[in-house]
């Protein structure tokens, strides 16, 4: 993707001739990227330029950009709004060109944002624009947080922007009601750098408290609502502003976007919200793969509530000659093979791209079965159109279990004996041992191979060996030798999870203490273990009257020692 926040013209060979510009507006939810609508996707999808929002905490959105930039084309251009000046404008003159434009908005374009003005200014330089509503905090946040904010029969909601420009909300009278309040911004910085501050937290409750209201009314602020960093504080007027210290003190700092929810509502909570109370949920997890390798895992991880980041320790490299694989696709299409044996998405990866280079597709596999290792390995191969003729069990996804279920050779009813086995460099002998001995040829080729990545960011490293990371999945003995090579080892309150005995066996060697091992070799179930384990954990701390606290949270000691 490009990044351009110049509104300058284009030049005339990017240009769309022939098309007529169009503007966009695009609510992206209060938070997490998976609350964009279906026709907000497609918009995305369709765009030449996106203008990405303003974030006045985008330290607490890791990752939200980059997610929704997830659904555009690979040349889309990108700009952020806080790097343009006139951000109508540049998005008139981007349409002016023969463009499509998506301009994104946290939340709703028309719902404390500015959108209605790009729609006059785009209707007034006859430009066809399109709305595509976005999920509002308003409705949004109270129920992350498990408010039902008009449940129970209550006839009103009233909602107050403690951020207004040239008048200030009359917050006596906003006491004097009855109805429950819902209260944006407080503390809260403005998407807007020039829009007027309201009162902090401290100033409502008084306020408020002044005008009428109880100091026990139950009050809620809520962070980040929508998003894996969200946190909620109930408390009471009165009691409100000792508590949010109380949690700063701890580590639990409370800033922008907040939203402050005052009345009855919030005293019929569920503790803790169906949201904060998943197993794993703000667990900052390291996963140690390349992003293409991560994509899944990642989004199973964030699922179950947790922050992934993804750190590559490995690059995946061609051969280096590529004779050898020149070879093999010959003999795919000759009918060299009875079988293909793949061991890893990569090594699917290089056999198609390899294909694809030579014009062929999946029907180069006519004639010959096709085994695979693991779930994620099938799930590529029927991604190139083949259906798998063979896997191990699945509680022995390895070489080793796909060489206890794969036929012996038989001269007098297998045509061909020969098997082409594409792998790593660095690829265990394992299978090509097991199948020889079952009597069968073993063309074994480089499909790719794995260099060390270089080190991640200072920031990563002082991380994970200062315990900045919850967790830690290693998904192969390699990114366990890589990962300590190019970081250093994870702090002792990191928990460490393994996908199987052959890498546990690995971290043991490092010096890492393995606290969850995935029954199966698959990243799914390695994921689903690592939740069982925060669940176990959350139900000890509940149980125990203790808080429930992240890895991260408790107290550091030494690096972790067998």
């Amino acid at each position: 993707m490009n990044a351009n926040a110049n509104p300058s013209p284009l030049p005339e060979e990017q240009r769309a001739p022939g098309r007529s510009g169009h503007v966009a507006l695009v609510g992206a939810g209060p938070g997490g990227a998976g609350l964009l609508t279906l026709r907000g996707a497609e918009l995305l999808r369709d765009a030449d330029v996106v203008i990405t929002p303003r974030e006045p905490a985008a330290e607490d959105l890791a990752g939200f950009r980059e997610e929704l930039l997830a659904h555009c084309r690979e040349d889309v251009t990108t700009a952020r709004a806080e790097d343009i000046g006139d951000v109508d404008a540049f998005a008139l003159a981007r349409a002016r060109e023969g463009l499509r434009v998506v301009r994104l908005f946290s939340g709703d374009p028309f719902f404390g944002c500015r959108g209605a003005d790009l729609v006059r200014a785009c209707q007034e330089a006859g430009i066809e624009v399109e709305v595509a509503p976005g999920v509002s905090s308003v409705t949004a946040v109270p129920t992350f947080a498990g408010i039902p904010l008009m449940g129970h029969g209550t006839p009103e909601v009233r909602i107050l922007n403690a951020r207004v420009r040239g008048a200030e909300v009359d917050w006596h009278e906003a006491a004097a009601c009855d109805a429950p309040l819902l209260i944006l911004g407080g503390d809260a910085p403005a998407e807007e750098p020039d829009e007027f501050q309201g009162p902090g937290f401290d100033v409502l409750c008084k306020t408020l408290i002044a005008g009428g209201r109880p100091a026990s009314t139950p009050v809620a602020v809520v962070r980040a609502g929508g998003t894996t960093r969200q946190t909620t504080v109930a408390s009471t007027l009165g009691r409100l502003v000792a508590e949010l210290k109380a949690k700063d003190a701890k580590g639990h700092h409370l800033t922008a976007p907040a939203m402050m929810i005052v009345g009855a509502p919030v005293g019929r909570r569920s503790e803790p919200s169906w949201y904060e109370g998943r197993p794993l949920f703000g667990w900052r997890v390291l996963v140690p793969r390349t992003k293409e390798q991560a994509a899944a895992l990642s989004e199973q991880l964030r699922d179950h509530g947790a922050v992934p980041e993804e750190v590559p320790t490995i690059s995946v490299e061609p051969p280096r000659t590529p004779q050898q694989m020149e070879r093999a696709v010959r003999g795919l299409v000759t009918g060299r093979y009875q079988w293909v044996a793949f061991t890893s998405v990569n090594a699917v990866r290089a056999i198609r791209e390899r294909l694809e280079s030579y014009g062929l597709d999946a029907r180069a596999f006519a004639g010959v079965k096709v085994a695979v290792v693991g779930e994620a390995t099938a799930r590529a191969v029927r991604e190139f159109g083949i259906q798998p003729d063979l896997a191990p069990p699945g509680d022995a996804q390895s070489s080793a279990g796909l060489v206890s279920v794969w036929p012996p050779y038989d001269a007098e009813i297998d045509p061909i004996e020969r098997v082409l086995l594409p792998r790593a460099d660095i690829a265990t002998e394992t299978l090509a041992a097991g199948l020889t001995d079952l009597g069968w040829e073993i063309d074994d080729v480089t499909a790719y191979r794995t260099v060390r990545a270089a080190p991640p960011p200072a920031p990563v490293r002082e991380a994970i060996k200062g315990g900045g990371f919850d967790a830690v999945l290693f998904t192969s003995s390699s990114t366990v030798r890589n990962l300590v090579g190019i970081a250093g080892k994870p702090h002792n309150t990191t928990v460490i999870a393994v996908i199987g005995p052959e890498t546990e066996k690995t971290a043991v060697e490092f010096g890492l203490r393995v606290d969850v091992v995935a029954p199966k070799a698959s990243v799914s179930a390695l994921v689903d273990a690592l939740s069982e384990y925060g669940a176990a954990k959350r139900r000890e701390a509940i149980e125990a009257g203790k808080p429930v606290l992240k890895p991260s949270q408790k107290r550091r000691g030494r690096r972790r020692k067998l």
